[in-house]
């Protein structure tokens, strides 16, 4: 079993040479310029490689970049072992990250959230206090009711 830095680093590499190879490499027109190659994670006896990628476009180019990278997963899986010099190149599998429609649904909640506080800062904007303007006791203060009690 390889120690944890042996299996980051091959992970770096990994996502290097795949997003060198999908820019410069491979001429197929579904993967193009959409693909950004996001995360590599690399198992600890090295044998396996998930790589994250995302697409930028609509459902219908996201399904024919997926085709696309399995049908380059032989020449990027070559490209890789040529650049890490292993004895065992690591399989590739690509996964669609969900990053970009996890970031969709934080934005949304967030429009929520500043809608609500909208909300409350029109309906605080004219309210009063329910006791004085300034709750705190003062240094003075002790003395006026001590005189009062009396």
């Amino acid at each position: 079993m390889a120690d944890n830095a042996r299996a980051k680093k091959l992970a770096d590499l990994i996502r290097e040479v795949v997003a060198q190879k999908l820019q410069r490499g491979i001429k197929d027109p579904r993967l193009g310029t959409h693909v950004t190659i996001t995360d590599t994670r690399v198992t600890g006896d090295l044998r396996e490689a998930t790589v994250f990628y995302t697409v930028y476009g609509d459902e219908e180019e996201r399904k024919a970049a997926a085709a696309g990278l399995e049908s380059a997963k032989g020449v990027l899986r070559s490209a890789v072992g040529a650049a890490a010099g292993t004895k065992f190149t690591p399989t590739l599998t690509f996964v669609a990250d969900a990053l970009p429609e996890t970031a969709k649904t934080i934005e949304d909640l967030l429009e929520v959230a500043r809608a609500s506080d909208a909300k409350v800062r029109e309906a605080a904007s004219g309210a009063a206090y329910a006791g004085e303007a300034d709750p705190y006791r003062k240094p003075g203060d002790d003395e006026d009711e001590d005189a009062a009690t009396e």
